[in-house]
């Protein structure tokens, strides 16, 4: 499977070192959270293949911080929730909220990363095939599994590179995706030229923009791109 990027938010340092060191030597990209209003801010700002929550955090809990991801984010993020509880209520109680899956501390590390995994691939199969945005001359779809993309029903060719770019921000509608963002989703923490971004989405705004009359791709100043799409 493809690189993942996992964000952990757990506020006993000395775990969360570890998880985030094995999981690195595993090629994960971690980002770390030590309180659930942390954590919840950074799951609703960025893109993340799956959410290490521990329950038994201060202030926010991880029960508090998962109800609030599933009233507020715009796709659904897996959570894997970690607790030291083991009873069955606590179990049902976390499920009852949406969480994905549950692991009761101490755990392997291995298992850990096995189970992020597997929710990843679990919820990138079950995903829809088909984005589809606006209408009229803004309508815009694109199938994941067929790789064709259609403006306004035309269809319109991209390589490899400007298609991930077009489908990260037709998932993030209608949040603007930062520089750093996309960099990160594309290329993970392979160094790659600094204009290389720009250049994808020349290519992207010369193929979705150019044959239309109103362009879709917008520059946000200061922060990075998003889609002029309205709905």
């Amino acid at each position: 499977m493809a690189q993942i990027k996992v964000l952990l938010i757990e506020d006993n340092q000395d775990l969360s070192r570890n998880i985030g060191e094995y999981f690195e030597s595993q090629g994960a990209v971690v980002d770390f959270a030590h309180t659930g209003e942390l954590g919840a801010k950074l799951a609703l700002e960025q893109f993340y293949d799956c959410v290490v929550l521990d329950v038994m955090l201060p202030k926010m809990d991880g029960l508090a911080v998962c109800r609030q991801l599933r009233a507020e984010a715009n796709r659904h993020i897996p959570i894997i929730m970690l607790t030291a509880r083991d009873t069955l209520d606590d179990k049902l109680s976390g499920f009852s909220l949406g969480a994905d899956d549950y692991l009761t501390k101490p755990f392997a590390l291995e298992e850990l990363w096995v189970r992020c995994n597997a929710l990843a691939r679990r919820h990138l199969l079950n995903s829809e095939h088909t984005l589809r945005l606006g209408e009229g001359e803004q309508a815009l779809s694109l199938n994941g599994q067929t790789q064709q993309v259609e403006r306004a029903e035309t269809p319109v060719t991209l390589q490899p590179i400007p298609f991930k770019i077009l489908r990260l921000l037709m998932e993030h509608h209608p949040r603007a995706l930062s520089r750093s963002e996309l960099s990160d989703r594309i290329w993970g923490d392979e160094p790659t030229d600094s204009d290389a971004l720009r250049s994808h989405i020349y290519q992207l705004r010369k193929a979705i923009d150019k044959p239309f009359v109103s362009p879709i791709i917008k520059t946000i100043h200061g922060i990075g791109f998003a889609l002029d799409i309205e709905g």
